[in-house]
């Protein structure tokens, strides 16, 4: 029979055991804190308790600050309402504590009892009830020997039940501490400007940006990535809302505005579910001091989240170096710029920080994805390529576990031919860093550029399963349709219509289902959007072989490949697309002289080759047939290497 103390006070019924409140039989949602104040509260008996004796009871062995204790408190308060009378639950003893001023009845709920037995239990401060005063006492006869012997028999019984009580208490204090204990899913969303002032707008997504990369060494904590919170920029925030749409239960929002030189950024740590502030904060600083603010911020949701933190992640959030003011001004304005895939001034923005503070590693880490980005999408080319590197190489010089230059560059060596490089690095930051969603994406990334396609998809799946949202818009699961499964692959893309790269793929992938009026609808609203993409412009040019206006197809093909020979693109996976393209439109030479340099580059996913539909007018073609020994022996030799 198992016995379990209850509490009741006015409306409300309070289960420490099944960590419930309930007015009037429905639940009261509290945070976890709130509820472990209440409890000592409760058990208190109207005693006094001071800031400290509380503070110490509910984050024992644990440096917090009193605001946690203010913040709590006011959520609790707020929960429970007022006393029929208009009074508070919880008084406030200035200066002093808090006392829980109404009487509370302590119930005694056995398994086997329909209902519970009733112990009053008063303040230790109230006056004894009239009744009770004037009592008669009258003196208990003396026991005899027997009953002596009896009440020796249960003391005995009972101290050996308290002890294995106790016993079993502590087993399931180790076993529950045991337990892993769910990481927190964060989204620090983007400030909000105060002040009609656009060139201080950039502040509020690269700001965000800092904290986010602050906070990612953290491995008890999910922080969405900040090309997920992009869209938040310039908007009002529904809590609710946004917590469901990026599946997070905590939310950091902000405002900032600036006057000149003074700088007063606002921001609050709210519980999604229940919608209570776990921190709220405001910094008034000069605007040549903003380097100070990420790391502030995030020092201050590792306090409000109550972490604990390794060594190694304690280190990562020390301080950064000093940095020149303008040199960081221009930092955060690239950042910002790259956000909104202005890749070429995001660039030359970078550039100008990295002259005015040459040492600061995200510089030279975001310079590099920068040029990248521009030689892949925009046809940069082997000048941009080269100037990644230099800018990748500078980063991991000063700082060789950084996880950006880290992921930065492994993407630059699968997209320029050295998948087989940057396998390791991948690998080694997932050593330190085995949660991170973006690190498992790439590596599913250089898994499909080397034909290691189920590979590719159970680490494309996990980073999904990490953060559903992880390159939702700027990358597609190419594995699922490179396996044939095209309805699988349909349905990891995101319910867009204005990303280019997106409505590309859903053409395409409805291409190869045979569907070709939404896949020539698809492929001409991705060339409404973006025709300088080079994925749209294969996608232009099947449309026009749906059309029957092979011409035309093959005109865009050869532009494109023009470009991709003077630039030197180094997109292998993207060339490949041009090599389909062309096979389906009947140049059956360009279509092999194209798929050559995709397998020179560093594409050679040879079991795809082996399936691919596209391919079906090249398969008896003696160069063909090279071309895919070739594919098979490098694809082989990696799988050697790697599994």
């Amino acid at each position: 029979m198992e016995t379990k103390v209850l509490f009741e006070f006015g409306e409300f019924r309070f289960d420490p055991v099944e960590h419930l409140l309930l007015r009037a039989g429905k639940p009261i949602p509290l945070t976890p804190k709130a509820f472990d104040i209440l409890l000592v509260l409760i058990q208190s008996h109207g005693r006094l308790l001071s800031k400290e004796e509380l503070m110490g009871r509910i984050w024992p062995n644990s440096f917090v600050e009193e605001a946690n204790l203010t913040v709590n408190i006011s959520a609790l308060r707020k929960a429970l309402g007022n006393r029929p009378d208009g009074g508070e639950y919880i008084e406030t003893v200035p200066k002093r504590g808090y006392r829980f001023v109404v009487e509370v009845t302590e119930l005694l709920e056995e398994s086997d009892r329909k209902s519970p037995i009733r112990i009053v239990s008063r303040s230790e401060e109230q006056p004894p009830r009239s009744e009770e005063v004037g009592l008669r006492v009258t003196p208990a006869p003396r026991p005899n020997a027997t009953s002596l012997l009896r009440t020796r028999i249960a003391w005995l019984a009972a101290t050996a039940l308290l002890i294995l009580a106790a016993g079993l208490v502590i087993f399931f204090l180790r076993e529950r501490a045991r337990r892993p204990v769910p990481p927190r899913r964060l989204a620090i969303l983007p400030f909000q400007n105060l002040r009609q002032d656009p060139d201080s707008d950039f502040l509020g997504y690269s700001l965000a940006d800092a904290v986010i990369t602050k906070l990612g060494y953290v491995q008890s904590l999910r922080v969405r990535p900040s090309y997920a919170i992009a869209k938040y920029r310039d908007k009002g925030i529904d809590i609710p809302k946004a917590a469901a749409d990026l599946n997070v239960d905590t939310l950091l929002t902000g405002a900032f505005i600036r006057d000149g030189q003074d700088l007063r950024i606002t921001c609050q740590l709210v519980d999604a579910p229940s919608q209570s502030i776990l921190w709220n904060g405001a910094f008034d600083l000069k605007y040549d001091k903003l380097l100070t603010v990420h790391e502030q911020v995030a020092q201050q949701i590792v306090k409000g989240l109550e972490l604990r933190l390794s060594p190694s992640e304690a280190e990562q959030l020390k301080p950064d170096r000093p940095m020149d003011a303008l040199g960081y001004e221009y930092y955060l304005r690239g950042v910002d710029l790259y956000s909104r895939n202005d890749f070429a001034t995001a660039a030359k923005m970078l550039d100008k920080s990295a002259e005015l503070d040459p040492n600061h590693a995200l510089t030279w880490a975001y310079l590099g994805r920068s040029h990248n980005a521009s030689a892949s999408f925009e046809f940069g080319g082997r000048e941009d390529y080269r100037k990644a590197q230099a800018a990748f190489e500078k980063a991991l010089a000063l700082q060789p576990k950084q996880l950006e230059a880290s992921v930065y560059t492994a993407n630059w060596l699968t997209d320029t031919g050295r998948v087989e490089d940057a396998v390791p690095l991948l690998r080694k930051a997932l050593q330190t860093n085995p949660s991170h969603a973006e690190v498992h994406w790439e590596l599913g990334y250089a898994y499909r550029f080397a034909g290691m396609l189920n590979e590719s998809v159970a680490e494309c799946e996990k980073a999904r399963e990490l953060d559903p949202g992880v390159k939702l818009n700027s990358s597609a699961l190419n594995a699922y349709l490179y396996l044939g499964e095209y309805d699988r692959f349909l349905a990891s893309l995101p319910k867009t219509d204005e990303s280019a790269f997106i409505v590309f793929y859903r053409g395409f992938a409805e291409y190869h289902k045979k569907n070709f009026d939404d896949a020539a609808r698809d492929f001409d609203r991705a060339y409404q959007l973006d025709p300088s993409l080079l994925q749209v412009q294969v996608g232009e040019a099947l449309r026009y072989a749906i059309g029957n206006q092979s011409a035309n197809g093959l005109d865009i093909l050869r532009a494109a490949e023009q470009k991709i020979r003077e630039r030197g693109v180094g997109d292998s996976e993207a060339i490949y697309k041009v090599a389909q393209a062309y096979a389906v439109l009947g140049d059956r030479a360009a279509a092999l002289r194209v798929l050559r340099l995709s397998v020179d580059t560093g594409f050679f996913a040879y079991p795809y080759f082996a399936s691919d539909p596209l391919l079906a007018s090249l398969r008896g073609d003696p160069e063909f047939a090279t071309l895919m020994a070739a594919a098979q022996q490098r694809h082989e030799r990696f799988k050697k290497m790697f599994f």
